[in-house]
């Protein structure tokens, strides 16, 4: 791979460019990057890992071996028709847009060309997301093979069948704000029972980091290894009681589910938008 282009330089894409620099996949030349207006955003992302910014559509695209698209979802009409005239059929487009289906990116670029869908999350930021990958029929092997060494660099891969991305966005693509609230949770908690705020916050992130790290080691499940360490008429059987008092289980699938159908709803909602109903 040569060259690689971003639309869109938010967050998400900060954190891909951090991973593959830092990796060493591409150089900060070889990677362009443009933005709806924000100028002072380019300028930083430039000077941070000396990524090419323009607002040249054409150059940003041309001979570009892969285009992420990293703008808001609600901006991909108008994002895709703008550089739709300098696509080929060679070039993959890479959405991490949340909601957007494979075949609306195929009718906006009005091309038969390589698409991949993509559902990271946030941690990327610090090497540690969890992204879904989904592809058309006209990513090659080699364009499969550079698509996860990309996502690579920012965590770890898995391909799945497009109708499960949605599913994916619910559980590990919004994932890390639920376990914020968790520890939002836990962090009030342990005010309310005298807890310096620093001690808490070590002794919260190590706990959550040795949980995580036993359901990834341990064959058991996580049902399992919460029994082995509930003891009948004990402190933690005392908490999970509460818990199951104000169904908190129950609280945690419905939201999944409800970011699921969230994500349903916004790719109907582009599709109305591009074929309204005469």
């Amino acid at each position: 791979m040569k060259k690689l282009a971003f639309i869109g330089a938010g967050s998400m894409a900060e954190a891909m460019i951090s991973g593959i620099v830092e990796s060493k996949l591409l150089t900060g030349e070889q990677i362009w990057v443009t933005n709806r207006s924000n100028q002072e955003k380019l300028d930083n992302l430039n000077q941070k890992y000396g990524v090419k910014g323009t607002y040249n559509l054409k150059e940003l695209v041309e001979d570009a071996d892969a285009v992420i698209l990293a703008m808001k979802p609600k901006e991909a009409a108008i994002g895709i028709s703008q550089i739709r005239s300098y696509l080929t059929e060679k070039t993959m487009l890479i959405s991490v847009l949340a909601g957007v289906s494979i075949e609306n990116i195929e009718l906006l670029a009005e091309k038969k060309l390589p698409v991949v869908r993509a559902m990271p999350n946030t941690s990327a930021t610090v090497g540690k997301s969890a992204t879904g990958l989904a592809i058309n029929s006209y990513v090659t092997e080699r364009q499969q093979e550079i698509v996860q060494t990309i996502f690579e660099t920012v965590g770890l891969t898995t391909f799945v069948e497009e109708k499960q991305i949605d599913a994916i966005t619910g559980l590990s693509g919004s994932g890390p704000a639920y376990i914020y609230y968790l520890i939002e949770a836990m962090e009030k908690g342990a005010q309310e029972i005298g807890l310096d705020q620093q001690v808490a916050k070590q002794l919260i992130v190590q706990t959550l980091q040795g949980a995580a790290e036993m359901v990834a080691t341990s064959s058991k499940p996580a049902k399992q290894l919460r029994q082995e360490v509930t003891s009948p008429g004990g402190t933690t059987e005392a908490g999970l009681r509460v818990l199951e008092s104000f169904e908190v289980q129950k609280a945690f699938i419905q939201c999944i589910k409800e970011a699921t159908a969230q994500s349903k709803r916004l790719g109907l909602a582009l599709s109305d938008e591009l074929y309204p109903v005469k």
